[in-house]
């Protein structure tokens, strides 16, 4: 059954508009519509990603009174100094799970313990876990991650694996749908390989990818909120632009988690093709540029080592604002 305040729309850009600051993100029952309040009310399609590598931590963390701190206490610490810092600029955050597993014990519970301290914060939770098996195990992988009416979990979206094809979706599909979570779902990534198996031509004409994302459009059209956006979103990378422009009008109704930018290449120009024409349908994430902004040009020369805050922070912004004009450039997003 489709939850309340849901309805499959045959013109999206219709209930966009009409949909407009109906909602805050604390009353929206669907996911997408929460993420579409907090793009409007932030004016940001940023999410920043989370990827605590021990190695690249900055000594402040790392030590307290002059003692050094438990690996996992540090990466707590350091994650919510950048959390507190990027929220006024950035909409979500995704925890990539890798590097919370790496830390073993006490791991899972830091990883946990963050998402709750981002939605405090106001920031959309994303775990990054592109988890994919089939029947009881990947019930209780969505479980986990999207918890079920009994058992909230402190996260707002999942990333999914599509290569096992819907025994491997269903189970997220309905824990999504039970919980007014969301998924985004591996349809074109910005590995370098990816194009071995993504592009690959089918015997029906259309490449890997395009039936990935054919499969995703249809998985969400029962979930789609009053914005016009299902909760079914796509994971499409930004470091092959023409994908994002071609995806965006195969797959309408999802919310784009674009990864690929900054430390991978991408820039502004290169993610506007997977916004719609009001600037909505996307988030574009930066990991790295963000979060180690203080070890990076121009801000290393203005922010020491124990700064890395204050140098996210304006990392943050100038991404938020550099994608918000790139939109502006091409009619796509009107600023103030």
């Amino acid at each position: 059954m489709v939850s309340e305040g849901r309805a499959v729309v045959n013109d999206p850009g219709r209930r966009r508009r009409q949909g407009r600051s109906v909602l805050t993100v604390s009353q929206a029952r669907s996911f997408a519509d929460r993420l579409m309040a907090a793009i409007e009310g932030k004016n940001s399609r940023l999410c920043v990603g989370l990827d605590p590598r021990v190695a690249d931590l900055p000594e402040v963390v790392m030590r307290s009174d002059g003692l050094s701190v438990p690996t996992v206490e540090a990466v707590i610490r350091f994650c919510v100094l950048i959390m507190k810092a990027v929220a006024p600029y950035a909409v979500a955050v995704k925890l990539q799970a890798a590097f919370f597993e790496v830390l073993r014990v006490g791991g899972d519970m830091a990883y946990f313990a963050l998402a709750e301290a981002a939605s405090r914060l106001g920031l959309i939770t994303i775990a990054d876990v592109k988890r994919s098996d089939i029947g009881s195990t990947a019930e209780a992988y969505a479980q986990a991650y999207l918890g079920t009416p009994d058992a909230p979990s402190p996260f707002d979206a999942v990333t999914v694996n599509i290569y096992l094809g819907l025994d491997g979706v269903r189970p997220f599909l309905e824990t999504a749908q039970a919980t007014g979570k969301g998924l985004f779902v591996l349809v074109r990534t910005s590995n370098p390989s990816a194009g071995e198996v993504q592009d690959l031509r089918l015997e029906d004409g259309r490449l890997v990818h395009e039936a990935m994302a054919d499969l995703v459009r249809q998985w969400g059209a029962e979930m789609v909120g009053a914005r016009g956006y299902s909760d079914v979103g796509a994971v499409v990378g930004a470091t092959v632009p023409r994908h994002l422009e071609l995806l965006r009008g195969r797959m309408p109704q999802q919310f784009f988690l674009v990864p690929g930018y900054g430390a991978q290449g991408a820039g502004p120009q290169d993610v506007v093709g997977a916004f719609d024409d009001q600037g909505f349908g996307a988030i574009v994430n930066s990991s790295r540029g963000i979060i180690y902004a203080y070890r990076q040009q121009p801000y290393a020369s203005r922010y020491a080592p124990e700064e890395f805050a204050a140098a996210a922070a304006e990392a943050a912004r100038d991404t938020r604002d550099a994608i918000n004009r790139a939109l502006q450039d091409v009619g796509k997003l009107r600023l103030n």
